[in-house]
């Protein structure tokens, strides 16, 4: 069985909805503080909060970037991404073009990726490539450029509107992008069962909203 101190390092403990409030993301963080998660993932306007109660621990803040579609032009996500960083967030969870992934388009996915590991200037990049919308050969092909781009993570999914992670996904990508990259499971992560079985398949990180309720039956076992 993982230690208590082992699987908190690995959560990026989450709020991410479009209508939480400015004590829910308070609540986060300190819940964030509480576990010593490795982040609170926040969108970008919480990101100042976040940075403003974590600044002095080792807990870092994380950015959603393009989300939740990956539809916004490279050099929106590039500026957004940018911005992010100036306001403490210290790791970017950007949403690739799919769309220009379906449509073959690779340079401008690379670019894509590209422009916000730059504007990260060193800070962790995970590329969501929301998995429930490809086929095998295109998750394949999003790891491969993801990779290519520099990026530091794969991530499987954004958790808004459609499935989420699962075994299958999670070996694939890790199987794909090798020993070295990080690997994020998201979406529909609830529980400690489901977290251990990401686990086994190759996450290094797992993304979710209940990171609290996932911890305490860990430690109540």
């Amino acid at each position: 069985m993982i230690s208590p101190e082992k699987l908190a390092g690995m959560i990026d403990h989450t709020n991410i909805k479009p209508n939480a409030t400015k004590e829910e993301i308070k609540k986060l963080c300190h819940e964030a503080i509480e576990f010593n998660f490795s982040s609170a993932c926040v969108t970008p306007v919480n990101v100042a909060l976040a940075q403003d109660i974590l600044g002095d621990t080792s807990i870092n803040v994380c950015a959603v970037i393009g989300f939740p579609f990956g539809t916004n032009k490279l050099e929106i996500k590039a500026f957004e991404a940018l911005v992010a960083v100036e306001d403490g967030a210290a790791e970017l969870d950007m949403v690739l073009n799919i769309g220009a992934l379906k449509s073959s388009q690779k340079a401008l996915v690379r670019r894509d990726i590209e422009g916000v590991v730059e504007s990260a200037d060193g800070m962790v990049v995970k590329v969501i490539i929301e998995t429930a919308l490809l086929t095998d050969n295109e998750k394949i092909e999003a790891c491969i450029l993801s990779k290519e781009a520099r990026a530091d993570y794969v991530k499987t999914s954004t958790g808004i509107g459609y499935p989420g992670a699962n075994v299958h996904d999670v070996e694939l990508i890790r199987k794909t992008v090798g020993p070295d990259m990080g690997v994020k499971a998201s979406g529909g992560i609830r529980n400690l069962k489901t977290t251990l079985e990401m686990i086994r398949a190759g996450a290094s990180k797992i993304g979710t909203s209940t990171g609290a309720a996932i911890m305490n039956d860990l430690l109540n076992l």
